[in-house]
């Protein structure tokens, strides 16, 4: 790829570490926050890796919207559920000590749920739900965000992007892993393409005057402003394409997500107060946790689970493809390809790590410099 270079992964993971903590973040908790962003980008997801790891976390910092600290609060418990307070700390710390605490609990009782409150972005969904799948365990997640879909037959952005995540063990190298927002097109992909120029296929954005929008950049500031909004999964405006069924969904995650916490939604997660001025996100997320011991058995799971999932990508194929794929192959697939690769920084993002590192004057020389 144009413009692409690839650094080693245990280079830029320490700098991410370091970075972290020259911002205030303790070394433990950056530590957490750096795998998060290197998994998305180790499962081939750039929109949520190294690529927002200045905008959405270290800027964030600076502005005050999101605190270094994270002094996570419980504030209900039960054998089996949990309910904590992020306090505005690293949705990635907070969501790492809950779902410890939810598996640990999980085990115990063959069920558990909990939920956080006033938190801030928490990476990528599918890293808590697989936190589980990898101790042989079910998880689900979802978390509210920032409004950008349009409800069906409306164009104002109400909903976040607001993922329903899932993760189950398989027989299988590899967990099937359902992570994807609830929109045609997540607002991550739409700030990558901003960087390489790349256009939005049509349909996928709802605009005030009913315009077909696709320059990336036109888009990302109308979101911003309210004028434009992301169609849910299905299409819209409309529902001629069961655009309903993502504006449900999206609904869904939206209530777990701030009723389950007794938290923020919607217009109040937009981090811009009525004058204008920063403030919190105050987002909220969910999490359960599952043990198929506690039901037919983890063994039977793993085998009935992978048995499905290769079923699937047996069955016939359509005219002109030759592969079938199921939920979390093709990220593991990535990984194979990036594990001695290294991690793929693009331009902008290149730009961004070394602003950062001189900013903070740490002694790290990177592969894309002269």
């Amino acid at each position: 790829m144009e413009g692409v270079a690839y650094v080693s992964w245990d280079l830029m993971n320490d700098f991410l570490v370091d970075a972290f903590v020259g911002y205030g973040v303790p070394r433990e908790d950056a530590a957490i926050c750096a795998d998060v962003l290197l998994e998305s980008d180790r499962r081939g997801i750039e929109s949520h890796g190294c690529n927002r790891f200045k905008p959405i976390y270290i800027d964030r910092i600076v502005k005050g919207t999101l605190l270094p600290q994270t002094n996570l609060e419980i504030v209900n418990e039960t054998p089996t559920t949990l309910v904590a307070d992020a306090h505005h700390g690293m949705g990635m710390v907070a969501s790492y000590r809950m779902m410890e605490r939810l598996i640990e609990k999980a085990k115990t009782y063959g069920m558990a749920g909990g939920a956080i409150r006033n938190s801030t972005h928490y990476g990528i969904a599918g890293y808590w739900a697989t936190m589980a799948s990898k101790q042989g365990l079910l998880g689900v997640t979802g978390t509210n965000a920032r409004p950008s879909i349009s409800p069906t037959f409306g164009v104002e952005n109400m909903l976040g992007t607001n993922p329903l995540t899932f993760a189950f063990p398989t027989d299988e190298e590899f967990p099937f892993c359902l992570d994807c927002a609830t929109s045609i097109v997540q607002r991550g992909k739409i700030e990558v393409d901003a960087r390489f120029g790349k256009a939005e296929a049509p349909g996928v954005i709802v605009s005030y005057d009913g315009r077909t929008l696709t320059d990336a950049r036109e888009i990302l500031d109308m979101l911003v402003d309210g004028t434009a909004a992301l169609a849910p999964l299905g299409g819209g405006p409309g529902d001629e394409t069961a655009g309903y069924k993502g504006y449900g969904y999206a609904t869904v995650v939206e209530i777990l997500s701030a009723a389950l916490t007794g938290g923020q939604f919607m217009k109040a997660l937009t981090g811009v107060a009525p004058d204008g001025s920063p403030q919190m996100y105050c987002l909220g997320h969910f999490f359960f946790v599952v043990d198929p011991d506690a039901f037919a058995g983890r063994e039977v799971f793993e085998r009935t689970a992978g048995d499905i999932c290769r079923a699937l990508r047996a069955s016939k194929k359509a005219p002109g493809y030759d592969r079938i794929y199921t939920a979390g192959e093709r990220e593991w697939i990535a990984w194979q390809e990036r594990r001695e690769k290294g991690v793929p920084i693009n331009a902008s993002v290149q730009a961004e790590i070394i602003e950062v590192r001189d900013a903070l004057g740490l002694p790290y020389t990177f592969p894309f410099e002269g």
